[in-house]
């Protein structure tokens, strides 16, 4: 495609895709002469993370702990956000966190957590499984080699025996097949005798204090299919005078982006529509999210994040929790980890990241592309800056105008570019609908990017600066900030140093 829209004519009906927005963010959104005067002294994009949201957001999860009166850790999945001030208070909490690097690990223990509230997971490389080691933290192990390498390192640094989980994969359960995706990480769980007899090998060297899964769906399903099997696993490890005392569900419990569930399924019947050709093209270029047209019939799959999600977050643990397990009396699960005296341990990121920061950027240029069209509009970040769409996540932005303008014409129609001199560099992909048309010099304020969106795709392409970051907290009816890596939980929390 050549990057130029596929329709000329009247703008269509707009399809508007509301934030959903908690008190504490709505509150810093609508402080307009801070934010602004932020931009103005750090430059555009910035960062906001609000620390005191994600301690909230943890004692939600916490309440589904208490309601089924079950033990474990919270574990805060910290690839999603590399914020300092985010990790600092949850320091301050009774929270572990996951971390998959070395540099992550290093981020932790700098941060005042202590090894037993830390859990190293994801690809490791020696360096990463030292440290491990030697700070004394649980370690995820994805397969035998892994633990091969592991006992080796703690015989040769004389270190003491160390906490493993045995992260497993490709569970099914009997009766209705539901069989859990394919995953990169962990041990098929029909080898789970070979992985057992590495960890018998090697009982000098590691402490086997559990399973765990990592799965990267939405599906309670499979999660609960996963969940079921490891409590198998778990059985089979006592049957061997194995000691296990913990199973580990990983993360994947959602967020819900958008206000409206109208609005979300307004939009995709609109897409769907578009693809097909019965209604102007909402993107730029008419891409279709994984959608595509042949000979009129709708092919592919759909791309995208389901924005509003009815249950997510801990509301989507406490159903996970609930859910029967065929093969175990069709007992529900939280019974079951309960009856046994397990710990449940769990790695939530996004959803504990969910309402904890907003993105700004500042609108350079605004101009017409043909009568009755779209407007392009140009902001000063890349798309790598506020990287929503790189994890299918469609929101629109809050237009902040500059100086109190007023509300201007609208609806409009307009198409979000980024400031690198490639094409490919577009804030988003789809025609966003904004209700007054923005000038330069406002800004636009993309909720709730803290979870994934602001870092994990974060470049300096072209000389161009990565987006500063700051940690917001509330004094009043006022908002203070300082920048991100100054935050820490002793901060005076009203401003007075």
């Amino acid at each position: 495609m050549d990057g130029r829209p596929l329709h000329v004519g009247p703008q269509p009906e707009p399809l508007y895709l509301r934030p959903r927005l908690e008190p504490r963010l709505s509150s810093l959104i609508a402080a307009h002469g801070t934010l602004h005067s932020l931009v103005d002294a750090l430059g555009s994009p910035v960062h906001l993370v609000v620390p005191d949201q994600i301690a909230e957001n943890l004692e939600r999860f916490r309440s589904v702990y208490r309601s089924h009166h079950l033990s474990g850790q919270i574990f805060y999945a910290h690839k999603a956000n590399r914020s300092s001030a985010l990790l600092r208070r949850l320091a301050a909490t009774d929270a572990g966190v996951d971390v998959a690097s070395l540099g992550e690990l290093q981020h932790a223990l700098g941060a005042g957590f202590d090894a037993g509230r830390i859990t190293a997971t994801g690809p490791k490389n020696p360096e990463f499984l030292w440290l491990a080691a030697r700070a004394g933290v649980t370690v995820s192990v994805d397969a035998a080699a892994e633990l091969d390498q592991l006992a080796t390192l703690v015989r040769k640094h004389a270190l003491a025996p160390v906490r493993v989980l045995l992260r497993l994969s490709g569970f099914e359960t009997s009766g209705v097949k539901v069989l859990s995706r394919r995953s990169r990480f962990g041990t098929p769980v029909r080898e789970l005798e070979l992985l057992l007899g590495a960890v018998e090998r090697h009982a000098d060297a590691v402490d086997p204090a559990g399973v765990a899964f990592h799965l990267d769906t939405t599906s309670v399903a499979e999660k609960a299919t996963a969940l079921e099997g490891c409590l198998a696993a778990l059985e089979l490890c006592r049957s061997r005078g194995l000691r296990p005392r913990a199973v580990d569900v990983g993360g994947g419990f959602g967020v819900s982006y958008l206000a409206e569930r109208e609005q979300w399924e307004a939009y995709t019947s609109g897409l769907t529509a578009a693809v097909l050709g019965r209604r102007p093209p909402l993107t730029w270029g008419g891409h279709g999210y994984g959608l595509r047209d042949e000979a009129g019939t709708l092919r592919g799959t759909l791309g995208l994040y389901p924005a509003h999600r009815p249950v997510a977050g801990a509301a989507y643990l406490d159903e996970l929790l609930a859910q029967p397990a065929a093969s175990l009396g069709g007992r529900p699960l939280a019974a079951l980890l309960l009856e046994h005296l397990y710990d449940l341990h769990t790695e939530p990121g996004r959803a504990l990241l969910d309402q904890c920061g907003l993105s700004l950027a500042r609108v350079l240029e605004v101009r017409g592309q043909e009568a009755g069209g779209p407007l392009l509009v140009r902001l000063a970040a890349k798309a790598d800056d506020i990287a929503l769409e790189d994890h299918g996540v469609l929101m629109d932005p809050v237009v902040l105008p500059r100086g109190g303008a007023g509300p201007g014409e609208g609806p409009v129609a307009v198409h979000l570019f980024g400031s690198l001199c490639l094409e490919s560099d577009l804030i988003t992909r789809r025609t966003v609908f904004l209700p007054r048309r923005p000038e330069p010099g406002d800004l636009l304020a993309f909720a709730n990017t803290a979870g994934y969106a602001m870092d994990f795709h974060a470049t300096r392409a072209q000389h161009q600066p990565a987006a500063r970051k700051v940690a917001a907290w509330q004094d009043g009816d006022a908002w203070r900030w300082c920048l991100d890596d100054q935050f820490w939980p002793i901060t005076p929390s009203r401003g007075a140093q």
